[in-house]
């Protein structure tokens, strides 16, 4: 992978611009009181069979596997209290999201100073320990953990430690990660604004020799500071990292991103198109590149942190970014990665407008380029995550897809086996197929509490992702296929829910829109 496409995912502005974003609606007034699925045309999708079970296979779903990502200098932003946005509320919806602040502004943009001083440099945004006290309140409200960068593209390991000290003192026990520069294999890189901050002859070598330094100022001050390291892609600087003399590293951090390759228009590949986020490929890349990481961590006894990702790196790729398919692709990714051990992961966002702001950002601000407003929006990515808040605390299981084409589904347990999550993502493109017909078999002794969904009108419609908030099943839900493993239903039938959530035989016969992700929430009882 080419560094400096790694790197343009960091940007703190969409250089070609950006169409505003929809309002997204959260629910639908009034509220409805069942769960109503609507199809863009008719169903003609091939049949599947979802099995999920209560077989613990791995790893769990906690809080930390989902969280957001901000450019460092969105410290210094007032908004980030509690009283001045509905920042809180927004990152409350998605549980108790890690929060990460580092990003290319890190390095070459963010000046720390305790004692009132002028940056030395270039740097345009001042950090200060009254911004940190204002993340402490924002982080009260949320219930998040925190992890933060300590700028190394200035080398100055005393003023890095004030920072550090600072941090720890003020965010107690939230502060769970400082990174030490952000990705500083892309030091000589000036692909990005002001992006080159070292000479030629930087090496992994010489990042070790200043991380240390920095550490060893750092610990100094703070001896449990929990350090985590490098923030890079690449697995050589991982070594260098876990091999380091540094004490209390606490993390390996990566960063990837999904599609990398920005100047190819390859469909299957790598490119910023949105049939590449959901492609099946895409599963192939991420467990090739995310193993990388998973490997090192594991060979340094550490955890694998995801500090920064999203749908792509590349700049101003509004067509994939705030499509459809960007919400079927985050609530995938995610899951997928926590079943690979992924422990923590955070998507890149910023604070900036919804136009002319990075298009793959979370969250923005409706308000003119070069405004503020007080109520961020949010965009499809962020309610495909959204979505995923009740499989918070369970346990992955073994769960399977028989047919159904570009069809993909999770299951979690949790409350001591009481409770079962499946999440379904059919990425088959509703304009294509309308839906598909669906059997989800369960385990004996569970019924279908309640079912939402996100869903567009096909992959690639932009800012016009919908949601079907959580609601107990109708009386009856349409099914237009036959079950794969046995010869109930047929064309045209309907599959009773009922009380039971399900036939009588331990199946829910459903058809499933296309282009959505749907969480079904089942009780044993």
């Amino acid at each position: 992978m080419a560094l400096a496409l790694v790197l343009s995912g960091c940007s703190w502005s969409d250089s070609q611009g950006s169409s505003s974003s929809a309002d997204q609606t959260p629910e639908p007034s009034p509220s409805p009181t069942e769960f109503e699925q609507s199809f863009a045309g008719s169903v003609s999708g091939e049949t599947a069979t979802v099995t999920a079970t209560a077989e613990q296979t791995g790893p769990g779903f906690a809080a930390d596997n989902i969280g957001v990502s901000f450019e460092a200098t969105g410290l210094a932003d007032p908004r980030l209290d509690p009283a001045q946005s509905n920042l809180d509320e927004q990152l409350k919806s998605l549980g108790s999201p890690a929060l990460r602040f580092g990003g290319n502004a890190l390095d070459r943009r963010t000046f720390w100073t305790s004692k009132g001083e002028k940056p030395k440099h270039d740097e345009k945004v001042t950090v200060t320990p009254e911004d940190l006290g204002r993340l402490k309140k924002l982080v009260e409200a949320t219930g998040s953990s925190v992890t933060i960068g300590i700028p190394l593209g200035t080398y100055d390991p005393e003023r890095g430690a004030d920072m550090a000290a600072h941090a720890v003192d003020i965010l107690g026990d939230s502060l769970v990660g400082l990174a030490i520069g952000n990705e500083p294999n892309g030091y000589t890189v000036d692909d990005v604004p002001s992006g080159a901050v070292r000479g030629k002859g930087w090496n992994k070598d010489k990042y070790v020799g200043q991380l240390e330094a920095y550490a060893k100022a750092i610990h100094a001050k703070r001896p449990e500071a929990p350090i985590i390291g490098p923030d890079v892609y690449d697995g050589a600087w991982m070594d260098a990292f876990a091999g380091s003399d540094v004490k209390h590293k606490t993390a390996i951090s990566q960063h990837w991103y999904q599609l990398y390759e920005c100047d190819s228009t390859h469909v299957p590949g790598r490119g910023p198109q949105a049939a590449n986020l959901i492609d099946p490929l895409a599963k192939q890349s991420a467990k090739k590149n995310l193993g990388i990481g998973k490997d090192k961590a594991d060979a340094a006894g550490l955890p694998l942190w995801l500090e920064e990702t999203g749908p792509t790196s590349c700049p101003g790729t509004n067509d994939t970014s705030l499509t459809n398919a960007s919400a079927l692709w985050a609530a995938d990714f995610t899951l997928y990665a926590a079943t690979i051990g992924v422990d923590r992961m955070a998507m890149h966002s910023m604070l900036g407008a919804c136009n002319g702001g990075a298009p793959m950002s979370l969250i923005c601000d409706p308000a003119d380029h070069g405004d503020r407003s007080k109520a961020f929006q949010v965009r499809p990515n962020m309610l495909g995550l959204r979505l995923l808040v009740p499989s918070l605390g369970g346990k992955f299981t073994r769960t399977a897809v028989k047919g159904g084409g570009n069809m993909s589904a999770y299951t979690v347990v949790k409350n001591d086996g009481r409770t079962l999550v499946t999440t379904v993502i059919n990425a088959n493109d509703a304009a294509t197929v309308g839906g598909n017909p669906v059997t989800l078999s369960i385990p004996s002794g569970f019924s279908v509490d309640s079912a939402s969904q996100v869903h567009g009108v096909s992959n690639d419609v932009k800012s016009a992702t919908q949601v079907v908030p959580a609601n107990p099943l109708p009386a009856d839900v349409p099914f237009r296929g036959k079950d794969i493993d046995s010869a109930s239903g047929s064309d045209g039938a309907r599959s009773s829910a009922a009380s039971s959530g399900g036939a009588d035989d331990g199946k829910l016969r459903i058809d499933l829109a296309g282009s959505s992700v749907t969480v079904f929430v089942l009780s044993q009882g």
